[in-house]
């Protein structure tokens, strides 16, 4: 990666406690990590005081642990994009849901979708949500304030995908960063800081476009579609990144 982005300590902190499971990691390694890009320990302990304090991470021992509701679901978000699982599609249902609320704010439609579109829900117009009934939500549609159906469309459900997904824009960029990934792979190297942070960017790039993946069932899938193999690329990268980030942190556990 030759234009570099202008991270702040915030997103990196987040970032990387994001990607560990639990979402808990020492000072010593936070600090380590936004070294990598050019943050001062002055600036991350700052940083890392002032999330402290707005309740989106908690501190003990010399740990921060992610505690923001909203992260904690995001993270799980996360998790399930990277794995992609799913249920078996039974007699082609879906679950819809309906806006049933009179009047909603210009920032409550914006939240409502953005939390939708993180639980994989397709909008099939203002108000109406709809996907296929092969995932398993638990307890992320608790207070949504919506109206629930599992409903049976009429309509073709290979048109129906191809109105709220863009599967050729998805399968196209997982095609570009299976090849990065390859190319990066021999790259990495914890004696260089440069190649340390654009594996940490990649990373990060990979990951936010595998929690976009529709997850789809396979019968509404172009044969194509890269998703499973951007995902055993990713983790062939990552077992080895991980193991040059352990290098490179002096730290032999919590990640």
């Amino acid at each position: 990666m030759s234009n570099l982005r202008k991270f702040s300590a915030r997103s990196v902190i987040l970032s990387v406690l994001l990607g560990a499971e639990p979402p808990k990691l020492p000072v010593q390694l936070l600090v380590r990590t936004t070294e990598l890009f050019g943050i001062s320990e002055g600036t991350t302990r700052t940083a890392l005081s002032r999330m402290t304090s707005a309740g989106e991470i908690s501190s003990e021992d010399g740990w921060y642990e992610l505690s923001a509701e909203r992260h904690l679901i995001r993270q799980r978000l996360q998790i399930e994009g990277r794995h992609g699982p799913t249920k078996e599609w039974l007699n082609d249902f879906w679950i819809q849901a309906v806006v049933t609320a009179d009047r909603r704010s210009a920032t409550d439609r914006a939240e409502l979708r953005a939390k939708m579109s993180g639980l994989h829900m397709g909008e099939l117009r203002e108000g109406v949500w709809i996907r296929p009934d092969n995932l398993e939500f638990g307890n992320l549609l608790e207070h949504l304030h919506l109206t629930w159906f599992k409903v049976l469309p009429l309509d073709s459900p290979v048109d129906l995908v191809s109105k709220m997904w863009n599967l050729k824009g998805w399968d196209d960029k997982a095609a570009s960063l299976i090849v990065r990934l390859l190319n990066q792979l021999p790259k990495l190297n914890a004696e260089d800081k440069l190649s340390m942070r654009n594996g940490f960017e990649l990373s990060a790039e990979v990951l936010r476009h595998l929690k976009s993946d529709p997850l789809l069932p396979q019968a509404l899938l172009p044969n194509s579609w890269r998703g499973d193999v951007l995902r055993s690329t990713y983790d062939s990268f990552d077992r080895a990144f991980r193991e040059l980030l352990v290098h490179w942190f002096g730290f032999a556990g919590g990640i």
